[in-house]
């Protein structure tokens, strides 16, 4: 129910990546959250206030490029144009700066070359 409080009070959205949780005893939640700056503030000093433990995580993309044998598939499910066919040479190439880590493209590579990174601890909530 804590995580209702989110959306209900602050405003915010949110996406569980993972939850391990039992009944009376402890447990572990990633979630990703979003909304304006001030309402994610409050919304965290919140779950911090409640006793929950917060950490600031966050998720990278990385391209094996020993993997990719250039097929594209990717380039067609990237939202952002992070991935695209450079043409007449026919290489799919990464703009990072474009990546949004969406993970479409992790699901998308046959050889699985686009891997999920995740970042502990990028920045301190203040």
């Amino acid at each position: 129910p804590i995580v209702c409080h989110l959306v209900k009070d602050f405003d915010l959205t949110f996406n569980i990546l993972k939850a391990t949780i039992l009944p009376r005893k402890e447990g572990i939640m990633v979630m990703e959250l979003a909304g304006e700056r001030k309402s994610f503030r409050k919304g965290v000093q919140f779950l911090k206030d409640h006793g929950v433990s917060v950490e600031t995580m966050g998720q990278d993309i990385k391209r094996n490029r020993t993997k990719c044998y250039q097929c594209g598939a990717c380039t067609a499910v990237c939202p952002t144009g992070a991935l695209w066919i450079k043409r007449p040479e026919m290489e799919v190439i990464f703009e990072k700066k474009k990546c949004i880590a969406c993970e479409l493209c992790v699901t998308a590579c046959p050889p699985r070359a686009m891997e999920v990174r995740v970042m502990e601890k990028l920045a301190e909530l203040r």
